[in-house]
Formats: structure tokens, C-alpha cells, sequence
């Protein structure tokens, strides 16, 4: 007996010495290829990127790793406690690796033949996070074991907590405890009740399907399970785990409030960073500070839109959306359904009709939510469906709408719901500081959602009569005044090439004869500006177009570039004008104003030239003082008593700009300016069909910069150039540019540069008697 003993005794010192043996080559085998553990020092959590406004308001942000890192001493003493108990209840007491759980997992997989069990300690799990990969083989297991011993070796327990509570996977893009307390419940780890805790401690097993979120049933049941475990472990009481089992399990994503809407800007920021870190954009935690004002950044979204919902009010109703054929009253479940298919789109949400009054109609929104449309907000419909459908005009709702169409209603700006429907024309607006060009509010589109496009930076379109001012600037540059007469006639360009004829006409189809430059510009006279480009040349013109920033593929060598035919953005007029609203500098347009690490160390700053001569970093001068004073005051008298004059109804003396049409009323532009901010507004299709009859620069794209402006100015002081020295004002002959005789009963006050002002007085044989009809046989060559 006594020798079987020793024989037992034998074979098991000889297994564990195998064993041993066996596990050293183990570990000489693998140790050369493991990751080194020191890696774990120097963490570098994935974090997200985030874009905030120039006033730290939360813009977008990209990146798939929803995270916020926080330091154990910020943890509550329950969190670890119900994770501990959840995990690893013997974390304290093993070397990295618990033998025991280990056994239990051989043994359940000598039973069933499956890997059910991992026997994982949280070390081991913190190896496989941050140094392996996920995949379930024995080899990674033995890398695991290796591993989780060396790092229990080499750091403290703290630490390793830390790094597994940061790391570990909770369902829903969130990673770590910070991340998950904030999207389940909304608030920080130190505000988290003993429940929430617990919940979060019962993610790890199968954080997609234990959640809260996804199923609150199945999450109670780990809840419980957690509290259990708690209490048997002697880290709650049981009063503490009666209270915690019976709070209901409520939960909701909560993701990072965005708080100011700029989608455009958004992906610009995206596509900056990609071009200049690659993928680490998303991963590394870059915070983004834009130049956006989020007042205006509102501000702007809402005046496009209106905009363009006032333009195709002016153009009729296109109907319902959809129709529900089996319509049933008060049947909930399937108007739900249907609008379940139907999007909000911009600033509209799709409707049921539900009921049709007189003149009234009631819809459903979803969610037990009706809401009634008066008269008001559907009267707009009727001049498309009296054209369209009845010949007359429908005095009744009936004839508008019937129970179960699916329409879209939005609310306006004075919170009556109204009828609408998503526009089909397009729009773009963009707002900057004239002094250092920072983009203060963009928007480049009906909806991000329904278009990607951005019409502020991509799109090129003809500017029309925007361009005129670049015209009239290098004529003053050449010595014309603001009196120089032009006449505004008919006049015929034989294009020698291809044998047509261009007859340009001006909007109206009307000639005024002989006109001062200043007349020509506020009234937008083509054949002023067709003639006034022709006496100083189109490569002089397209020389001062260059220099303001135009590249030169975009200027036709021609004269139709008088009229505006070449190409621009929106970007590229607001920072033309911004020349005009400076006093005569070239600032270049910018929209990231400093990007900082994860931890706020800055990494970037704009360092912009800005308009001011005696500032450290001067934008260059492209216009003489004297020319910028007169320019400045021919585009405020487009304000006051031009094709702009709508926006007098902003009671501001400060104010200036161009309107611009284009042919056959393809785009149409308002770009104006005060000296404190330049704004661009243009309306267009993308396929550049026509607008439509009298939808000009004043009608389709002047309101949307007034109701900007209106907010955007507020509360901001006029400001007015200084008349420069060289700057005299002469009374004149209204018709000739001339002086004035003493007591003319017509003088006008004009403004010239001293060198060019006028010495002549008018006489009545000076006075310029053409017929501007007599031009019409003036044939010239276009090309």
C-alpha cells in the first residue's frame, strides 16, 4: 500500500514538474510575440471628434467610440463594488488570473464541449481589451493568462481597475463607465443611484442585449442578479438591495446634446481634419472651435428656409404626399405606420388629415399629437390649385386637402402651424467679418439630410449684376466718376465666329438714354455697364476681378462678363464685398478658428490678415481709399433708392450692397454689407432651370438677407467710413455731370475725387438730348 502511495505521490510531483516544465515552454514560445504591457502607461483612449461654435456651443461630432474617461478616485465606491461583484469578486486576492475560475471553465467545457465560460478576471479582460484581439481560441486564451499575470506584476490594482473601467464595452458606441452613465441615464458617474450602478455592472456579459435601452426586461434581471451578488459579498445591506430591486428600470439614449445646428459647417470641419491627421480624426479626441456665432448660425438656417418656403408658396401646391387609401378614423396604430415611412425633413413634419372643416383642417403627427391649420395657414395653396384643378378660386379647405392625405405642415416664425411642403428650389447663404474674413454663419441648403451639397463652397453660378461692381470699381480706377455719363441704349454685337447676334436688354426691356454712372449701378442698367466695359477694356476688368480674388478660368473674356456671365460661389461674392464693406482690403474667408488635443493643449490658431494697416498681420490694400469712399456710396444709394431698397425696412443708414440676376431668372443674389458684416443670399435650381417671371435678386433673394440681417445687426451701433481728404462733394447737373449753375433748381450733391471733379458748369447746349432709341443700328464686334 505503502508503495502505490509513493507511486501516486511520484506520478503527481512528475505532473506538476511536467506541468511546470510545459508551462515554461509555454511561455518562452509565446513571450517573444506579446505586446509589450508598458503600452498600458500610455493609454490613448478613441475619442470622439467634436466641433463646437466660436461660443463653445456643441456643433457635431464624429468618430464610432462614444467615451469619457474618468480617474478611479472620481468613481463611487458602489460602482466598483458592483462591477467587483458582477466580474471578479476575488480581484484583490488573485495574481492576475483566478485558478478557480479558470478550473471551472475547463471543467465546463470537458462536460458540454463548448467554451461557455471564460473564466476571465478582470486583468485578463483588461489584456485582451487594450493588447489582444477579441477572437475565442485557446492560443489568445494562454497570450490572456501570460499577459494578465505580467500586468498584475507590474501595476497596481488601482490602475488596473482604472484602465478596465474606461475600456470595457457597455452597448449602445459607449466605452467605459463615464460614456455609458451619460448615454443610459444622462448623468455623470458620481450622480449615479445604486440601481444604475448595477445595471451598468450587468453590461459586460452582452452589453447589446442586457441594456436598459434595448431591453429593460432582460437588464433587470442582471440588475438583480448584481444586487445579489452585492449583498452576499457584504458590500450593500439589505434594506439597501430591497430599495435598489424595487426602483423600475428606465432608461433612454441620451446622446451629447448638440445645441447649435450647422450640419454644412460640420462637414467642412470633417473633411479639413480627415485631409490633415487621416482616420486618427475620429479616435483621437480633436476638439474644434469654428468661427460660427451660434445666434447667427440660427439665425441663418431659419431665413433660408422661409425663403425658400415663400418662394414656392409663390409658385403653388403640389399636392398631397401620399394617400392612404384604407383610411379609418381615430385608427392611431396605422396612421403611424404611414407616417412612419415619411420623414421630417428641414423645418416640415409629415401629417395625417384626420378631419376637413370649412376652412380649417385637423392633422395627426404621431404620438397622439394633433394639430389644427387654419385658414391663414392654408390659403397659400389656392392660386396653384385655381390654376390647376377647379378654374376658380376654392373658398373651402376641401378643395385643398381630404381626410387621410399625408401632407407636411411646419410651424413659422410666429408659431402658427401652416401647410407646406418641401421646396424644390434651392438656396445657400453665408455671413462673415469683413475685418479678418471669420465665417460667422453658414448654411448650404433646404436640409443637410436631403443634400449634402454644399451651394456656399461647391456650387458655381453666374453672379449676373453682382459682378457689376467690380466693373464700376476699375472704372472709377481709370478715371470716370460717379456723374460720368453712359448712355443706356439699345446696341447690337455681331459675334463674327458663328454669325449670331447678341442684342442685350436691360430687366425691364426698357432704355433710359444718357445716365450717370451712379443711376446706371442702383438701377442695374446692362447696357451701362455693357458700354462702360467696353471704353476700359475686359482685360482691365478682369485684372481689378483677380485682384479682388476671382481666379481667372472664372472671367470670360468678353463683354457678356459685364453682365455678370462668369462664375462664383457664394463664399467668393460675401468675400468680394467684404473689400467693399473694410475700406478696400482683401481678407480671406475662414472658418476653423483653433483646434486642441484631447487634453486642451492648443494645437492650432487662425492667424488671419485682417483689414487694418497698422495691426501686425495687415490684409493687402486692392482699393484706393478715395475710389473705396465713392464705391461704398454708390452701393448704399442701391439701398436707399435702387433694386435693394426693401431693405430700408431695416431703419439702418449703414447699409449697402448689389442684387443679381441672372438670364432668364436662373439665380438670383442679394450681397450686402455693413462696415461690421457682409452677408451673401442666393435662390437657384441645381439643374438651373429658370425661377420664374419677376423672381429677381430683390424678390426671391433680398428677404431671406433682410430677416438675417435683422437679428444679426441687432443691438450692434452704425458705423460709417470717414470721408477721406482727396474726397470733395460738388453740386451738379443731375443730367450732365456737370456743375451746377448758382441756384440750379435740379443740383444734386455727388462726390468725386478732387482731381476729377468737375470744372465745367452745365449750359443748355451742354445738356445730352440723345434719344436712346437712335442707338439700335450701333453694330458691333463681341469678340
Amino acid at each position: 500500500m505503502l508503495k502505490w502511495l509513493k507511486a501516486i505521490a511520484l506520478l503527481i510531483i512528475l505532473g506538476i514538474l511536467i506541468a511546470g516544465l510545459g508551462a515554461y515552454l509555454l511561455y518562452r514560445y509565446y513571450e517573444p510575440e506579446l505586446p509589450d504591457i508598458n503600452s498600458l502607461k500610455q493609454v490613448e483612449y478613441k475619442l470622439p471628434l467634436r466641433v463646437y461654435t466660436q461660443d463653445g456651443k456643441l456643433l457635431s461630432q464624429f468618430g464610432d467610440q462614444k467615451r469619457v474617461p474618468v480617474s478611479l478616485d472620481d468613481t463611487p465606491e458602489n460602482l466598483i463594488n458592483a462591477f467587483l461583484a458582477a466580474e471578479d469578486d476575488r480581484f484583490y486576492e488573485h495574481p492576475g488570473v483566478d485558478y478557480q475560475g479558470l478550473l471551472r471553465a475547463v471543467i465546463v467545457y470537458l462536460k458540454t464541449g463548448q467554451k461557455k465560460q471564460g473564466g476571465s478576471t478582470i486583468t485578463m479582460q483588461v489584456a485582451r481589451n487594450y493588447l489582444l484581439s477579441s477572437e475565442r481560441t485557446f492560443e489568445r486564451k494562454l497570450k490572456e493568462i501570460i499577459l494578465s499575470l505580467k500586468i498584475d506584476k507590474q501595476f497596481s490594482k488601482q490602475e488596473i481597475l482604472e484602465l478596465y473601467l474606461n475600456k470595457i464595452y457597455l452597448g449602445h458606441h459607449a466605452y467605459g463607465i463615464g460614456a455609458a452613465s451619460y448615454i443610459y441615464f444622462g448623468k455623470k458617474v458620481a450622480d449615479l443611484s445604486l440601481d444604475e450602478v448595477a445595471i451598468l455592472a450587468g453590461l459586460p456579459k452582452a452589453p447589446s442585449t442586457d441594456n436598459p435601452v434595448t431591453s429593460p426586461e432582460r437588464a433587470k434581471r442582471r440588475r438583480d442578479y448584481v444586487l445579489r451578488r452585492m449583498l452576499e459579498l457584504g458590500y450593500i445591506n439589505q434594506q439597501q438591495h430591497q430599495h435598489a430591486s424595487e426602483q423600475p428600470v428606465i432608461s433612454k439614449v441620451h446622446n451629447e446634446q448638440i445645441q447649435t445646428l450647422a450640419p454644412y459647417v460640420a462637414e467642412m470641419v470633417r473633411q479639413f481634419m480627415v485631409d490633415w491627421y487621416g482616420e486618427d480624426a475620429y479616435s483621437k479626441g480633436f476638439q474644434v472651435y469654428t468661427t460660427i456665432n451660434s445666434k447667427q448660425q440660427s439665425q441663418i438656417e431659419n431665413s433660408l428656409r422661409n425663403a425658400l418656403h415663400a418662394y414656392t408658396q409663390r409658385h403653388g401646391y403640389f399636392g398631397s404626399i401620399a394617400k392612404i387609401v384604407d383610411f379609418q378614423e381615430n385608427d392611431t396604430a396605422q396612421w403611424d405606420l404611414v407616417l412612419a415611412n415619411h420623414q421630417s425633413t428641414g423645418d416640415t413634419v409629415p401629417a395625417v388629415v384626420t378631419a376637413v372643416k370649412k376652412q380649417s383642417i385637423v392633422v395627426y403627427t404621431g404620438n397622439n399629437q394633433y394639430k389644427t391649420i387654419s385658414w391663414k395657414g392654408l390659403a397659400w395653396a389656392l392660386p396653384y390649385l385655381a390654376q390647376g384643378r377647379t378654374g376658380k378660386k376654392p373658398t373651402r379647405a376641401n378643395q385643398i386637402t381630404t381626410p387621410g392625405d399625408i401632407i407636411r405642415i411646419r410651424k413659422d416664425d410666429a408659431g402658427l402651424w401652416k401647410l407646406a411642403q418641401i421646396p424644390k428650389v434651392e438656396g445657400a447663404m453665408v455671413a462673415l467679418n469683413p475685418i479678418d474674413g471669420a465665417i460667422t454663419a453658414l448654411q448650404g441648403g433646404f436640409d443637410f439630410t436631403k443634400s449634402k451639397f454644399n451651394r456656399v463652397t461647391q456650387t458655381q453660378r453666374q453672379p449676373g449684376s453682382g459682378f457689376k461692381p467690380i466693373v464700376y470699381t476699375t472704372a472709377l480706377e481709370k478715371g470716370f466718376t460717379a456723374a460720368s455719363i453712359i448712355n443706356d441704349a439699345p446696341i447690337v454685337f455681331d459675334a463674327a465666329q458663328n454669325g449670331d447676334e447678341w442684342r442685350p436688354e436691360n430687366f425691364s426691356h426698357k432704355f433710359s438714354g444718357p445716365t450717370r454712372l451712379r443711376v446706371g449701378l442702383r438701377t442695374s442698367r446692362n447696357l451701362v455697364s455693357i458700354r462702360l466695359m467696353r471704353e476700359i477694356g475686359i482685360d482691365t476688368v478682369r485684372n481689378t476681378a483677380i485682384r479682388f480674388g476671382f481666379p481667372e478660368q472664372q472671367l470670360p473674356k468678353s463683354l457678356t462678363l459685364a453682365l455678370g456671365s462668369g462664375t462664383a460661389s457664394p463664399l467668393q461674392m460675401a468675400r468680394t464685398f467684404a473689400t467693399f464693406a473694410n475700406g478696400g482690403y482683401r481678407i480671406d474667408p475662414y472658418f476653423i478658428q483653433r483646434i486642441e488635443s484631447a487634453d486642451g493643449k492648443e494645437l492650432f490658431r487662425a492667424k488671419p490678415k485682417t483689414a487694418c494697416a497698422q495691426c501686425s498681420n495687415p490684409a493687402p490694400v486692392i482699393i484706393d481709399p478715395d475710389v473705396h469712399y465713392i464705391m461704398h456710396s454708390m452701393l448704399q444709394d442701391v439701398v436707399r433708392r435702387g433694386t435693394a431698397r426693401r431693405a430700408k425696412a431695416l431703419g439702418r443708414s449703414d447699409l449697402a450692397g448689389k442684387t443679381g440676376t441672372t438670364n432668364d431668372q436662373r439665380d438670383a443674389w442679394f450681397n450686402g454689407f455693413s462696415p461690421t458684416m457682409v452677408a451673401t443670399a442666393w435662390v437657384g435650381f441645381d439643374s438651373s432651370i429658370p425661377l420664374g417671371s419677376r423672381e429677381t435678386g430683390s424678390l426671391a433673394a433680398l428677404p431671406m438677407w433682410i430677416s438675417f440681417m435683422k437679428q444679426a445687426l441687432k443691438n450692434i451701433p452704425e458705423k460709417h467710413f470717414e470721408q477721406p481728404e482727396n474726397i470733395v462733394q460738388v453740386q451738379i447737373d443731375p443730367t450732365t455731370g456737370l456743375l451746377a449753375p448758382a441756384n440750379a433748381s435740379n443740383a444734386i450733391t455727388e462726390i468725386f475725387r478732387n482731381q476729377y471733379a468737375p470744372s465745367e458748369y452745365a449750359t443748355p447746349s451742354s445738356k445730352n438730348t440723345a434719344n436712346p432709341e437712335d442707338s439700335n443700328n450701333e453694330v458691333e464686334s463681341l469678340f
